[in-house]
């Protein structure tokens, strides 16, 4: 049993105001329409998107999961950072409690941020878990990101 902690940060050229209205604040609307391959759905089933809420996200019959729900722990839009734990589904792969995750959209050079994410996977009682076992994790979340920000590199104006 223990805590696995990845820290993943990449550069973008799009400001951090924007990536974090974008990927925190609109997530759920604008996420299943770029990634209506993997996302089927994402919605709120408690809360409006506020500190306590719980997203939960569907994907599609393509993906290796069904959903996941994700509670927001601490939202700060003046410093664009956010805190969510994963809570339930079928990402945690009977191995881990939970994997909490905390957002950070930081100014770079004129017009770009840097995101960093830090990830923090929980086992369960008696299981060990290895970096190789949230690989796949890890490469969609950033593969998110990615895809975001290729959408806002492509439209200057949305999310200002």
């Amino acid at each position: 049993m223990g805590v696995i902690k990845i820290i993943q940060s990449f550069a973008t050229q799009v400001t951090p105001d924007r990536m974090f209205k974008a990927l925190i604040l609109d997530s759920h609307n604008l996420c299943p329409k770029l990634m209506f391959s993997s996302i089927k759905s994402m919605e709120f089933v408690e809360g409006q998107g506020d500190v306590g809420s719980i997203k939960q996200i569907n994907f599609t019959e393509a993906s290796p999961f069904k959903y996941v729900r994700h509670r927001i722990d601490a939202l700060d839009k003046e410093k664009f950072t956010c805190k969510h734990t994963l809570i339930e589904g079928d990402a945690l792969m009977d191995k881990l409690e939970y994997i909490t995750y905390e957002v950070k959209f930081e100014g770079y050079g004129r017009k770009g941020c840097v995101c960093k994410i830090t990830s923090e996977y929980k086992a369960k009682e008696g299981v060990d878990i290895k970096e190789e076992d949230i690989e796949l994790g890890k490469d969609r979340a950033i593969g998110m990101y990615e895809v975001v920000e290729a959408y806002l590199l492509a439209h200057p104006r949305a999310y200002t």
